[in-house]
């Protein structure tokens, strides 16, 4: 598949999306606020999937559904800083008919900045889960990670 390197890459099963740090990011103390991870991370998922051939807004605009954010689980190891290049890498590590589990690694260089669990579950436009396209379900199915 031909991806946009602004979608990031894949790399064997994982996702890496690159970024930068920006003043818009950080805190007084010039470290990237926390709440910046998620936004972070839910810009690597989005080009993740994309780069996999899902096109949610397609399915949205369909009036199939589209994801929430059921859960997540964040666990902060180390400071990120105004100017850091940071790669946050994505793993589908499990999928069900009516979601998706994804694994989540903020990290610069080999150090791992935070790391999250997120739970996305497919709904309907009347909020209530529903299953995913059989096509997602297609594509997700070989992306799942069957490591440690």
């Amino acid at each position: 598949m031909d991806v946009p390197a602004a979608l990031g890459r894949f790399e064997g099963l994982e996702h890496h999306f690159v970024l930068r740090v920006y003043f818009e990011d950080t805190d007084l103390t010039g470290v990237v606020y926390h709440a910046n991870y998620l936004r972070f991370m839910e810009r690597a998922r989005s080009d993740m999937l994309a780069a996999a051939g899902i096109d949610q807004r397609a399915v949205f605009e369909a009036g199939e559904g589209a994801y929430a954010i059921r859960d997540i689980s964040i666990r902060y190891h180390a400071p990120a800083r105004l100017g850091d290049t940071l790669t946050v890498v994505s793993r589908l590590v499990q999928l069900r008919q009516a979601a998706v589990t994804i694994h989540q690694r903020v990290m610069q260089g080999a150090t791992i900045v935070a790391e999250a669990n997120v739970e996305a579950a497919f709904v309907a436009p009347s909020g209530r889960p529903r299953r995913q396209p059989a096509e997602w379900m297609a594509i997700f199915a070989p992306l799942v990670w069957k490591g440690n």
